[in-house]
């Protein structure tokens, strides 16, 4: 009996003159932004050259979550790469001193209780689909908490919109120093 292999963990995020999504907008929403890129490419694992720059992140058991939330986002998560999926969005972000120096407990107070950050996520589903990053785990030179990519399908923008808007006026996004906004659409 063979072994299946591992799903990757490490995903590299690389813009740049080349990739499977072109780049349609880059809005610095909070602090500073990212030098210009005509395209995207994401790989797991090795990062492709050259790249104007280049965002790491691995993917992670969940945090934040109870058993229950976790059941219903996996019920209804579609999975990325959907054919219909041709606009996609990666959003880095990096939180202030504060958020950290929250305990474990106090995180996941603000995460849900106070801005039902994953009740939000649930009624965009399964029309946009997500996969989280995280890049504090390799390192304090990375310059990003949480790399967040997004895919979904033409007419979902606009609800993608509103759920970017509501998590945004959340009690969390207080703990937000930097984020980032790429827009993309599938290179043909």
């Amino acid at each position: 009996m063979t072994t299946p292999a591992a799903a990757p963990r490490l995903y590299v995020f690389a813009g740049g003159d080349t990739g499977d999504w072109q780049v349609r907008r880059t809005d610095a929403v909070c602090g500073a932004g990212l030098p210009a890129a005509a395209a995207l490419s994401v790989s797991a694992g090795a990062a492709p050259q050259p790249a104007a720059w280049q965002l790491r992140g691995i993917t992670s058991n969940e945090r934040y979550v109870t058993r229950d939330e976790k059941s219903a986002l996996v019920g209804r998560q579609e999975a990325l790469g959907r054919p219909q999926a041709r606009c996609a969005a990666l959003i880095p972000i990096r939180k202030n001193a504060a958020w950290w120096a929250l305990t474990q407990d106090e995180r996941r107070e603000v995460f849900e209780a106070q801005s039902a950050h994953i009740a939000i996520g649930l009624r965009y589903l399964p029309a946009i689909a997500r996969r989280l990053h995280h890049c504090r785990d390799l390192g304090s030179e990375e310059p990003f908490d949480f790399l967040t990519w997004f895919d979904y399908a033409p007419q979902d923008e606009a609800a993608f919109e509103q759920l970017l808007d509501a998590l945004r006026r959340s009690p969390e996004w207080a703990y937000v120093e930097r984020e980032v906004d790429i827009r993309l659409a599938r290179a043909d």
